[in-house]
């Protein structure tokens, strides 16, 4: 059914939001109470309707001077207010009619030119800046505790069913992580580039044995890693450091970088590979996941950019594959995980509503709406949008993995 136009229940001229709404929605059916209690339906009427409240008129100026942001912030400040359906069935109706927003928005053009345009501004990380950039994990570890598994692990879980809960999946995504790095003997040295709270590490060396460095820039994290490895008794099995990437010296057997890859910048790209080729021994393996793209490079989302990871970027394969190519290294491996992080924001989304309360105690409703945005953004981008989790093995030699990925088990 064609987009129809707002209801007969309104009186006067239009405002321009709605006139926008008008000719961009098409798919699926979004209902607007306005600031005067009226009414407006947009899209396919026939259908059971996402309705949004727009507490105040100044909201509409917000939205359309920079609707990519605007929405993130009227949310953020309750001044779009879901009456049926929920973020994420909002957001996807959003996403569904992207492209007619783009067609019909004089600026979008000129808009997403700048963006790409300054991108090398916006992700320009040297080690100085990287560490500025990391505020995002200084968080309490008491919140991440809130949604996270009880390994701590902040990055996509593996899914081989989608009845899977969360925590069987990050275990999954963690044993098939050791089986792609060939951690098939006992006291390989290991780096993790980006450790987190260091429970990959931690699974690593009581697991299979390896002998693992983890770095990163996060002072909670780094404090995390260093009380549980005592608790665990693994000090003499794993290292910790404050450390950019760019500092670590070394030959390791292996190196893990798992969702790190997207705080690198793609001016840095052959920087980060060069020095992966450096540190990775002649036979050594090194598996790279990455949130990314199914497209051609872009820009960051400006709303994610300001609010949650400052110089963050989703790499595009071709730019990636490029610069693995400058370096001299082999990509031995790709794999695609295409829906596995539908299913972890979904399992992360869920926790975070279980535990509002507490969540809005620790910081306030704005920070949970804020993070509430965040996550239903992530989960629309991997269901709708061109957003997917790439999995690349590298090494230096192409003999460095069997010939076929029957070793590849969990």
């Amino acid at each position: 059914m064609a987009a129809s136009k707002a209801s007969d229940v309104q009186r006067g001229k239009r405002a321009p939001l709605f006139e926008l709404m008008d000719a961009i929605f098409y798919k699926g059916h979004l209902r607007v109470i306005d600031w005067e209690g009226r009414q407006h339906d947009f899209g396919q009427i026939d259908q059971k309707p996402v309705v949004i409240r727009l507490p105040d008129s100044a909201v509409q100026w917000q939205l359309l001077r920079h609707p990519r942001l605007g929405i993130g912030e009227a949310y953020m400040d309750g001044r779009i207010e879901l009456l049926e359906g929920d973020l994420f069935d909002f957001l996807s109706l959003l996403a569904r009619n992207r492209s007619a927003l783009r067609k019909h928005s004089k600026f979008a053009k000129v808009l997403h030119m700048g963006r790409v345009w300054i991108r090398g501004l916006a992700t320009y990380n040297p080690p100085d800046r990287a560490r500025d950039n990391a505020g995002h994990y200084e968080l309490s570890r008491d919140f991440f505790r809130l949604f996270l598994d009880r390994n701590l692990q902040y990055s996509c879980g593996y899914y081989r069913s989608v009845n899977d809960d969360l925590e069987t999946a990050q275990l999954n995504k963690m044993r098939y992580l050791a089986g792609k790095l060939m951690l098939d003997r006992p006291d390989l040295k290991l780096l993790d580039i980006g450790c987190g709270w260091g429970g990959l590490s931690r699974f690593f060396a009581t697991q299979y044995g390896a002998k693992v460095d983890g770095i990163t820039l996060s002072q909670e994290q780094l404090d995390v890693c260093m009380q549980e490895r005592q608790a665990a008794n693994l000090e003499a099995q794993t290292h910790y450091a404050l450390q950019d990437y760019r500092h670590v010296q070394g030959e390791y057997d292996r190196i893990a970088s798992i969702e790190m890859f997207e705080h690198v910048g793609p001016q840095h790209f052959v920087e980060y590979f060069q020095q992966i080729r450096r540190l990775l021994n002649r036979q050594g393996v090194c598996v790279l996941q990455f949130s990314g793209r199914m497209s051609k490079p872009g820009a960051s989302d400006p709303w994610l950019n300001k609010y949650i990871f400052p110089g963050g970027y989703t790499p595009s394969l071709s730019e990636t594959i490029a610069a693995i190519e400058k370096a001299g290294l082999w990509v031995s491996d790709v794999e695609v995980w295409r829906l596995h992080y539908v299913h972890t924001l979904r399992d992360w989304l869920q926790r975070m509503h279980e535990n509002r309360d507490t969540i809005v105690e620790m910081y306030d409703e704005r920070f949970f709406r804020m993070w509430e945005f965040y996550l239903a953004l992530c989960r629309v981008a991997f269901n709708t949008v061109g957003q997917t989790v790439f999995q690349l093995q590298i090494t230096r030699s192409r003999r460095s993995v069997p010939q076929t990925r029957d070793y590849i088990s969990i």
